[in-house]
């Protein structure tokens, strides 16, 4: 082969190689599978698919124009057009974010390692060569990829795969490919993933306290560096250095001067403050970091904005009567920028900020004085933020009596997806209705769901508390949503999602006490369910209710039998849980509730349960991670961080010698560990302000 064709076949293998972060069910248009009540006509699948009877029309009609006379290459053709019905469908289709004409093509012997069932027949792209290679296809799909580079005309709809590729060998380079780990590629069958059974859990989860404080969230600084920002809810951010593991040092944290002081601004109650900051992925550069919090606008001029309930949702504030002696709209969710740029230092040495807004991103009146989240989070590969809503709760938190959620004409009970580095200007702004200074990304839902509002990516949900972005695979979006009087839930979150609320509560059936709003039928919409969570019933029987914290995928080596585990927890501390994925990356979880303790030799002592082992936490509000993927609680109590298991003289095979911090951060993940060398390292766990949830999240 010539040295020109040499490099390109190069250049394409390597262009489609698989991308290890889209590892989940996922259609090719970033949407989650949906499940049908029948099977498709023309393609095999049944159950889970990306297809409904629409789509698999329309691929009928494609394969009925190839006009194929060969038996055998039409029916791999077709299974091969029908790949985009498979719950796979978003990797099969889509290497390095590029979007292939056909999915990836089995084509060596399944990797021992791949998450992929070793039952698929291999050497699936040799097969498609030799039932086709000579057989006329009209508008080949295999056409696209370097027509016109191996002798066909231009201008030709009707060609053979000798037409375009010199051999077997090429068209497989281009085409195909071994699945590894953390992808998985296309056999002619739906993708099946290994199923070995579930780990056993962690011996339990090791804590040391660092801190004092109560915080509510908790950020990295985007220097990579030891620092973190903590945050309060009544509006005060501080800037912080963590210890390193195990020296016996606790947080260094000067109260007395914080980075950014909003109390001002922010009206702080049991139920409302500061609830989210975020900051700009090129923070460093540009200094721009947002908060998200909550005003009165009886005691701030700022306070100004649009009423969530109003004519184009069905909802008259007048009709409505006040909440724990507040007017309807009386508050609002508000999300401003600020800057940490000086003329004296550049933003990432900068150690304040003044509290003076550099541009108001979005205000929203809320209609009731509970259920409004509010965390803000950047897309680790899309650079949007990420706004999450509650649906506004109600007189006594009682479900949704206007149907917000599921309206898709209001902002609540959303999570939005917003541009904030692309500003239209005021007449824009007006035109098109939005609620502040953003623009709307152009592949948001709405582009194919007209009747959404722009700004929603997802909807459905009754109060999301606390999100996160998986470090390892981005596309693992975990939200975690607050139940109503039954169950407690968490979702992966994908474009466009429908997870239920108020027509399910977690995977039950919901009926509302009252519908001043209208009801939504289960018949009108295809709800997500969520992969993991609890009933009420299994948690703080003394209290009698239960509040979901959601955490995140643990990716640090601290403690190496905890990693590619999702942690999350309950607000009364009562439970703490660790999910494990199985098989890995279908989307399908069981979780354990594990046992945690305070390692005896904890830089701050801590305070056990009496009668307990276990540490007494108080409430616990959040999760943190920083820049080692070192976990953190954000208790009433005070900062915990997930150490070393031997520490609390938990047993880990995993745990050696290697396994302690070290001055950098790791980014490696432990040997056996089950997962993708691709994937990086470390996670957080849990949450921090008591007073917040009491009436925010129950």
């Amino acid at each position: 082969m010539g040295a020109v064709p040499a490099i390109v076949f190069l250049f394409f293998n390597l262009l489609f190689l698989p991308d290890p972060s889209l590892s989940h069910p996922l259609c090719t248009d970033s949407r989650a599978p949906f499940t049908l009540n029948t099977t498709l006509n023309f393609c095999p699948y049944n159950g889970s698919t990306c297809c409904n009877s629409t789509a698999d029309i329309q691929l009928q009609k494609q394969f009925q124009a190839m006009n194929i006379s060969d038996p055998g290459c039409a029916s791999l053709l077709k299974s091969i057009l029908c790949a985009r019905c498979d719950p796979f469908s978003s990797e099969l289709f889509t290497i390095n974010s590029v979007h292939r004409p056909v999915p990836f093509l089995c084509n060596s012997t399944i990797s021992r390692n791949s998450s992929q069932s070793s039952l698929l027949v291999n050497d699936f792209c040799s097969k498609v060569w030799n039932a086709c290679e000579n057989v006329s296809v009209l508008n080949s799909p295999f056409a696209p990829s370097l027509k016109g580079q191996a002798g066909l005309p231009v201008n030709s709809s009707v060609s053979k795969l000798t037409d375009l590729w010199q051999s077997k060998t090429d068209f497989c380079k281009a085409f195909g490919g071994a699945s590894t780990d953390g992808s998985v590629c296309f056999n002619g069958e739906p993708v099946i993933l290994n199923n070995t059974g579930s780990p056993s859990p962690p011996a339990g989860l090791c804590l040391e306290k660092i801190g004092n404080g109560s915080y509510l969230n908790m950020v990295a600084h985007p220097d990579g560096s030891n620092r973190a920002f903590f945050s309060s809810q009544r509006g005060k951010i501080w800037l912080a250095t963590i210890p390193e593991e195990g020296s016996g040092g606790t947080l260094e944290i000067d109260e007395s001067s914080p980075f950014i002081d909003l109390t001002d601004e922010v009206y702080f109650s049991n139920a409302f403050g500061m609830m989210g900051m975020a900051f700009h992925p090129n923070f460093a550069q540009n200094g721009r970091f947002f908060a998200s919090f909550n005003c009165d606008k009886v005691r701030w001029p700022g306070c100004v904005g649009r009423c969530s309930c109003n004519s184009d949702v069905n909802c008259d504030p007048s009709k409505l009567a006040p909440d724990n002696g507040a007017q309807p709209c009386q508050y609002h969710s508000v999300i401003a920028e600020y800057t940490a740029n000086s003329t004296a230092v550049e933003a990432s040495l900068a150690t304040t900020a003044k509290p003076l807004e550099v541009r108001r991103i979005l205000t929203m009146g809320l209609p009731f004085t509970s259920h409004h989240a509010g965390q803000i989070l950047f897309g680790p590969t899309d650079g949007h933020l990420y706004f999450m809503m509650g649906d506004g709760g109600g007189p006594d938190n009682a479900g949704d009596p206007y149907n917000f959620s599921q309206n898709k004409k209001s902002l609540l009970g959303k999570i939005m997806r917003l541009d904030v580095d692309n500003i239209p200007s005021a007449k824009e702004i007006n035109d098109l209705g939005l609620w502040g200074n953003y623009s709307i990304p152009k592949d948001n839902p709405f582009s194919e769901d007209s009747e959404l509002l722009p700004e929603i990516w997802a909807l459905g949900l009754r109060n999301p508390w606390r999100c996160s972005f998986d470090s390892e695979r981005p596309s693992y979006f975990m939200c975690a949503d607050v139940g109503q009087d039954l169950y407690e839930e968490v979702d992966i979150i994908t474009k466009g999602g429908n997870y239920g609320w108020r027509v399910y509560e977690g995977p039950y059936p919901y009926n509302p006490p009252s519908s001043p709003g209208g009801n939504t039928s289960l018949n009108n919409i295809s709800p997500i369910f969520p992969v993991m969570g609890y009933n009420h019933s299994e948690v703080n029987k003394n209290e009698g209710s239960a509040s979901i914290t959601g955490g995140y995928f643990y990716r640090s080596m601290t403690d190496p039998c905890m990693y590619g585990r999702y942690l999350y927890a309950d607000l009364y501390a009562g439970a703490v849980w660790a999910a494990t994925e199985t098989p890995e990356d279908s989307g399908n979880f069981t979780t354990s509730k594990i046992p945690f303790s305070c390692a005896k030799d904890s830089p701050i002592q801590c305070i056990s349960v009496a009668g307990s082992n276990f540490p007494s936490l108080g409430y616990i509000f959040s999760f943190g991670e920083d820049n080692r993927k070192d976990i953190f609680v954000l208790a009433s109590s005070g900062v915990y961080r997930v150490v070393r298991p031997s520490r609390c003289n938990y047993t880990c095979s995993k745990e050696n010698v290697t396994n302690v911090a070290s001055p950098g951060p790791t980014t490696s993940p432990p040997s056996n560990a089950g997962q993708s060398h691709y994937r990086y390292s470390r996670i957080l766990v849990f949450f921090s302000s008591l007073l917040l949830f009491l009436l925010d999240v129950i």
